[in-house]
């Protein structure tokens, strides 16, 4: 029976504090460990930083650096007219009905959607489906003209991360006993200006 009396760590839970520079017969006496001399004999400087190169002029700072990392950058997923055809020639996708991005996606006509998906007019020459109805999140100019050409409509959609998920797979939320989100409107102003320009087929 466990009392106030008995209790005692796990046993391997507690381990001897190593006691170093207390003679010779404790093994761990004179140096405590160090050897002799040298740069791991110092205080204070035993473990260098790990670009240290010992003096010698270190690689970060031998090479040159050139351009950066923007951190706004979207990596929109993209997706080219003749794909898109040859999606609905197969009948994956319903022309007569409104097409998002999540039948996009659960037709694997695109995979892996991180901020998005733009429409780019590759193989616009084999779209040939009239009146089909797009909601994306961007589309390029030659893709637009395409689809107006066969009496379709584009529409760009703003989506944050958070709508584009439960856009994509609202039973995640479902899961865990979550309401799905309302949609996002963009707060930044390079995103305002785009989905509110006509030219782009914004939404605003």
């Amino acid at each position: 029976v466990s009392h106030l009396g008995n209790l005692s760590p796990a046993p391997g839970s507690s381990h001897k504090r190593k006691r170093i520079g207390r003679g010779i017969g404790s093994g761990r006496g004179g140096t405590s460990g160090r050897g002799h001399k040298g740069q791991g004999a110092r205080s204070g400087n035993g473990k260098p930083q790990l670009h240290f190169a010992g003096g010698q002029t270190p690689i970060t700072r031998a090479f040159p650096k050139r351009g950066f990392t923007n951190p706004l950058r979207q990596e929109m997923t993209p997706l080219n007219l003749d794909r898109l055809q040859h999606w609905i020639d197969l009948g994956l996708l319903d022309p007569s009905k409104p097409i998002t991005m999540k039948e996009l996606f659960e037709s694997k006509c695109v995979h892996g959607i991180k901020h998005g998906v733009k429409l780019l007019a590759d193989g616009k020459e084999a779209f040939t489906t009239p009146n089909v109805n797009l909601l994306v999140s961007r589309a390029s100019q030659s893709a637009i003209k395409a689809i107006e050409e066969q009496s379709g409509t584009v529409v760009a959609r703003y989506e944050n991360r958070l709508t584009l998920r439960a856009l994509i797979n609202p039973s995640s939320f479902a899961r865990r006993g979550l309401d799905l989100p309302g949609k996002a409107d963009p707060v930044k102003r390079r995103d305002l200006l785009y989905y509110s320009d006509p030219k782009h087929r914004g939404y605003l």
